[in-house]
């Protein structure tokens, strides 16, 4: 079934259901929320709790991208594989550029409030002839993306704890790569108890956590001012230093990109919790923007903190961690600092794997993966997605197994996740900024960019492909097998494996969300 105003039913309410919109509940959430779900064709089966509401207001906004100074801290060695003074310059660029796609993601959250996020988007927005195969594409790669998100993040919290005991045991701690394999398997666990039996009690985490945050921010920024040796302000902000050996600086900047790109990336995480947030169109576009506006400044303070303290790269094991040793002269305090940004790092793995088993369960629901019935059943006892919480732990856990035997795992890794949902981003903004371009319609949003979106949408789809192409770079100019950025290779692998499931199967069974789509009446 289709048609060129985007392939949707145009369906007038009956008296039944024009009332049943105007009788709020806990678990059809408001009257705007039961229409949002009504225009889609689908029951409302998880929770839409007013705390979940408060969790995205504003802990929630403060999800995965707010902890952006972390990031700077954790991954400054990933930017100085390319250039040291200069990442300040290249955080600007990518926070200017990246802003328009927070934007033109925000409208598409506002027109469409699901749990699939984008690749509901292209389903219902994308041309007739190519809305099913494009959409299905676009579910495989988000779920990449955000697998490779747990097992990243993950990742970066068992490394925390390496370097924790390294520092309090050098006499008799020898690191093996197991012993990270194992921990990120178990922080995975945890975050996956996390999202099952506290499930209810998330709203509750995340504004401690929110305290935790803003406390750790000042008590690790105000010894670092005070108490480390500083680099002159005329090198830190009047150099750059190319590391990577490539020909001019500005190629070195845009290699150096995949430190604050993954500390941007992910502004569509609580758009995969849409259904169980309250007024969600209206909360989630704006949750979106004020965690640009929050990222941006306290990510630029962090970053120009680590610039001047960083002092002799050559000399930094464990980044940030030798940072605060060098600034505290304590193991003690450098321990209690890292365990801040561990714990913040935890709660993202958290929020990763919420979002990344929406996901899954959204996608399943269309049959979008193999064992979709399974996994797209909601256990009646949490009210969450179990079934894809539990494959989600599966996945993660086989990704782990990588780093046994590849020591650039880890940056293969981030760079994969952020491949694949830029790949996600580039795919659905693209298929609405096609529609514009046509006049053909769209969906109203409550939270618009009006006059200036077709311009906003326009600058975010170059934007992306530049970034989108620099992912795949290697670090340094001269490659070999330990310094290749293997993703490309995973990437292309999920592609090929994705599109010959929906030519054997999918595409007997796969039609995409948008076959359930109604015209609201006006």
């Amino acid at each position: 079934m289709g048609r060129e105003d985007g392939i949707m039913l145009n369906v007038q309410h009956s008296s039944l259901e024009a009332s049943s919109l105007n009788v709020p509940s806990r678990r059809e959430g408001t009257a705007q929320d039961k229409q949002d779900m009504w225009r889609v064709g689908r029951d409302q089966e998880l929770n839409k709790d007013q705390r979940t509401k408060e969790m995205t207001r504003p802990a929630g906004e403060l999800q995965v991208p707010f902890r952006t100074w972390v990031y700077s801290g954790a991954y400054v060695h990933m930017g100085s594989s390319s250039l040291v003074r200069g990442m300040i310059y290249t955080y600007l660029g990518g926070l200017a550029g990246f802003s328009f796609v927070i934007f033109s993601m925000a409208e598409m959250a506002s027109m469409a409030p699901l749990s699939g996020g984008q690749y509901n988007w292209v389903s219902e927005f994308a041309p007739p002839g190519s809305q099913a195969l494009l959409s299905y594409l676009t579910g495989w790669i988000c779920v990449l993306g955000w697998h490779t998100g747990i097992a990243g993040c993950s990742y970066t919290v068992a490394n925390m704890m390496v370097g924790a005991i390294a520092i309090n045991y050098p006499d008799t701690y020898t690191y093996e790569r197991w012993h990270v394999t194992l921990l990120v398997i178990a922080v995975a666990i945890v975050a996956l108890m996390f999202n099952t039996f506290l499930a209810q009690k998330l709203p509750l985490i995340e504004g401690i956590i929110l305290i935790v945050h803003c406390f750790g921010f000042f008590g690790i920024l105000i010894p670092l001012w005070v108490l480390s040796p500083k680099v002159p302000a005329s090198e830190v902000f009047g150099s750059i230093e190319n590391r990577g050996g490539w020909d001019n600086n500005g190629l070195a900047c845009m290699a150096g990109l995949v430190g604050p790109i993954y500390a941007l990336i992910g502004p569509d995480s609580a758009v995969h919790m849409a259904e169980e947030i309250r007024d969600a169109s209206r909360v989630l576009p704006m949750g979106m923007v004020w965690t640009l506006i929050l990222n941006g400044s306290t990510g630029l303070v962090m970053i120009i903190t680590f610039a001047f303290c960083v002092g002799d790269i050559d000399e930094v094991g464990f980044p940030f961690i030798q940072v605060f040793l060098n600034a505290t002269g304590s193991v003690s305090a450098t321990t209690g600092m890292t365990v801040v940004i561990m714990i913040m790092q935890f709660c993202a793995a958290i929020s990763k794997v919420a979002t990344t088993s929406r996901q899954i369960y959204s996608f399943a629901r269309d049959k979008g993966l193999p064992f979709s019935d399974f996994l797209a059943q909601v256990n009646p006892t949490f009210t969450v997605p179990l079934n894809a919480l539990c494959a989600s732990l599966v996945i993660v856990s086989l990704l782990s197994l990588i780093n046994n035997g590849s020591s650039v795992a880890f940056n293969a890794i981030m760079s994969l996740g952020t491949a694949a949902l830029l790949s996600s981003y580039i795919i659905s903004i693209t298929c609405v900024r096609l529609r514009r371009w046509r006049n053909q319609p769209l969906p109203p949003a409550r939270w618009s960019m009006g006059k200036f979106t077709p311009i906003c949408d326009t600058i975010s789809i170059m934007v992306l492909l530049v970034i989108w192409i620099f992912r795949f770079f290697p670090l340094t100019k001269n490659v070999d097998p330990t310094t290749m950025n293997w993703s490309v290779v995973i990437f292309g692998g999920v592609v090929v494996v994705s599109l010959s499931y929906y030519v054997l199967y999918a595409r007997r069974v796969y039609k995409g969300p948008v076959t359930r789509v109604r015209m609201m009446q006006q």
